[in-house]
């Protein structure tokens, strides 16, 4: 898929420099010709293929969030800071 893709943006490459050194060929000419043969349709073919292994990916980042425990440091205990915060809070005498 790469490859096809690599060959394409080549042609539209040759096609660009042939239009930027033609006598009758502009440099602006090349531009538009290498955007509108080369990266527009490169770009918007890969982006459609594209779309399952994203769809995948986006899948198995849904299915890992919701299989992770709640315990964000991993420690399997409840975080030290907040707890010595709690209990500070309710030793406070007047």
């Amino acid at each position: 898929m790469y490859l096809v893709a690599i060959a394409w943006l080549y042609v539209a490459l040759l096609m660009a420099a042939t239009e930027a050194t033609h006598s009758q060929g502009s440099v602006l000419g090349a531009v538009f010709t290498f955007l509108l043969y080369g990266l527009g349709p490169v770009g918007l073919v890969m982006y459609l293929l594209g779309t399952p292994a994203r769809r995948a990916a986006r899948r198995r980042a849904e299915a890992t969030e919701a299989s992770a425990p709640l315990d964000p440091d991993g420690r399997g205990h409840a975080p030290t800071v907040a707890m010595e915060r709690t209990v500070a809070a309710e030793r406070e005498e007047p």
